[in-house]
């Protein structure tokens, strides 16, 4: 579903980004594990074509994002760190907006957007402005929003900063749910190792390159740690 050559980011001379590597399946949830500054934001700006990699290839179902941009980029959904929903606009404006760029027809779009807000409690509000919403509520939108195309790769990019554990968890079930129902791929970016103990495979990502991979229990052992934390802490400090 994704796959990654040698591929570098810099600006400048520093290296955002060295010579990483990396192929990523159908029906995998995959966490991206990394500190502050390990360069997982600017993996997620590269793959959603926000920036050109200064070297190396990425294609997403076969499609070059250096060649064949807008192909690649109809089998992605995304849902950055920051919020990026318009808040003045209501739920189903929001997403109507969305669905309207992927090209959805409207009988479509909202049958969708109205199974997709049941599926995550957020069908009763779907007129009430987003900016009266709470945080987790405003995830459940974005992440309502970036499957409505039914991407076959979905990039979170440290989505539950700032959502309390309820919330958090109600996330994570959902994209679980995904995975095994569609067959999607997801790349989950955090530095929350417990977010990541419950993923099929763990990247470590730190200073730019790629420094551990497999299941969490490979990924420990490779660390020399009895936990998945205590290796991460160890091997990125």
């Amino acid at each position: 579903m994704l796959r990654i050559q040698n591929l570098t980011q810099r600006y400048g001379s520093h290296a955002a980004l060295q010579s990483i590597d990396l192929e990523l399946k159908p029906g995998e949830f995959v966490a991206l594990l990394g500190p502050n500054g390990a360069g997982k934001s600017t993996l997620f700006q590269v793959l959603t074509g926000l920036f050109a990699a200064s070297e190396g290839e990425v294609e997403v179902a076969g499609h070059s994002m250096r060649h064949a941009a807008s192909r690649a980029l109809r089998h992605i959904g995304v849902v950055f760190q920051q919020i990026s929903l318009d808040l003045d606009l209501s739920i189903r404006r929001n997403l109507l907006f969305q669905a309207d760029l992927h090209g959805l027809p409207r009988a479509l779009a909202h049958e969708r957007i109205q199974a997709g807000c049941a599926r995550l409690g957020v069908d009763a509000n779907l007129d009430r402005p987003v900016r009266e919403l709470s945080g987790g509520n405003r995830r459940k939108v974005e992440l309502v929003r970036a499957t409505l195309h039914q991407p076959t790769m979905l990039l979170m990019d440290e989505a539950t900063v700032g959502l309390d554990p309820k919330s958090r968890q109600d996330l994570l079930r959902a994209l679980h749910a995904d995975v095994r129902e569609r067959g999607a791929c997801v790349l989950w970016a955090t530095h929350l190792v417990n977010e990541a103990e419950g993923a099929d495979r763990v990247i470590v990502l730190h200073k730019g390159r790629v420094v551990a991979d497999g299941t969490p229990a490979e990924v420990t052992s490779a660390m020399g740690a009895d936990t998945l934390e205590a290796g991460f802490i160890a091997r990125t400090s």
